[in-house]
């Protein structure tokens, strides 16, 4: 897709400390994007009060008043039947074809309700997942599920791995993304049953998947896949515990170095390597997490992200509506049929 007709709605009211921070991230994204339009979805006196701030990017926005917002404590089961919400208003834009992709930085239950209820799950994906981005020792991997779906199946795990390939190929421009399922363990008889079938599925049902067999969460760093799968609850575990390693690690370094005058020096000579390390280590460069498999493109921004992550977010979308990611994922599954081969591989397992 031509970039002149690149469009993202934006739920202005979602997130810590919105619309300011949203607007300042739309800001950022603009000048490094200036093509790229928004619609963007909120409370007009405030949107327009932090969009006074940056004259370059009126233009390109088209503001839309909505009187109520998504909550952090709301339930899924009750904003899904409130339509009047900037959430709501936000993906509805993506189902009518006025924009290309949403990005909203609220809650997630909500935002995940919302989208399969609007955008619809593409034909032949039972679950959509939350699929992110991860840095590893020599560059990055993509990880799924990271939260949506608490239990998995078989078939869900299988449909992940595929619909994780595709993403990897998209955004990483990996050709053929090593895939692995998590377990706690190398050894094929290690782990729960839903994983062996899972595996079993990748390795009949003729995906063309380059399937490395399981991964442990300590190998995450060392470049031993490109694509991560696991279910919702694993996932979203794992990811938690990498966040917070990698802030007590920064922590740790920080405090090593204020303790001594002889280290403070040493930091004169590294001051490339350490600007490096903390890019690398910096969540806001990975901020945007996709809700892969509905049928349009819904990107959720980390709650808390500063108008850097939120603009990194707005990116990653707009990324993917250049590589046409739905689409790709929709060419790839016309001849895959997984409940096919989900009996036989039951069997064979159980």
């Amino acid at each position: 897709m031509s970039q002149e007709n690149l469009t993202i709605s934006v739920d202005a009211m979602g997130g810590d400390n919105s619309p300011k921070v949203v607007i300042e991230g739309l800001a950022l994204a603009h000048q490094r994007n200036p093509k790229i339009r928004f619609l963007v979805y909120g409370d007009r006196a405030k949107v327009d009060a932090e969009m006074a701030k940056f004259p370059a990017l009126k233009d390109a926005c088209e503001i839309f008043h909505t009187e109520e917002f998504v909550h952090n404590e709301d339930k899924p089961s009750h904003v899904i039947r409130n339509r009047a919400t900037s959430m709501f208003q936000a993906i509805e834009a993506v189902k009518q074809g006025k924009a290309q992709a949403v990005v909203s930085a609220g809650n997630t239950g909500a935002l995940m309700a919302i989208s399969k209820l609007v955008l619809k799950t593409i034909q032949k994906i039972h679950r959509p997942a939350i699929i992110s981005i991860m840095p590893h020792e020599s560059g990055r991997y993509v990880m799924l599920d990271l939260g949506a779906n608490t239990e998995c199946d078989g078939i869900n795990l299988a449909e992940f791995a595929l619909m994780g390939s595709i993403y990897a190929k998209c955004v990483l421009n990996i050709e053929n993304p090593r895939v692995a399922l998590m377990n706690i363990g190398a050894e094929e008889m290690k782990g729960k049953n839903e994983i062996h079938v899972a595996a079993h599925i990748i390795k009949s049902a003729h995906l063309n998947l380059n399937f490395i067999g399981y991964i442990e969460p300590h190998e995450f760093p060392l470049n031993k896949a490109d694509v991560v799968v696991a279910d919702g609850f694993s996932g979203n575990i794992a990811l938690k515990a990498i966040e917070g390693t990698a802030k007590l690690i920064m922590h740790l370094l920080k405090n090593s170095i204020k303790q001594s005058v002889l280290a403070k020096l040493g930091v004169l000579f590294m001051l490339g390597s350490m600007k490096k390390l903390k890019k690398t280590m910096d969540p806001r460069l990975y901020n945007g997490a996709m809700l892969v498999g509905l049928n349009g493109l819904s990107v959720k921004s980390h709650g808390g992200a500063d108008a850097l992550g939120f603009s990194v977010a707005v990116e990653n979308a707009a990324k993917l509506v250049e590589k046409d990611f739905v689409g790709a994922l929709r060419r790839e599954l016309e001849n895959v049929d997984l409940d096919e081969i989900s009996q036989e591989a039951y069997y064979e397992v159980y």
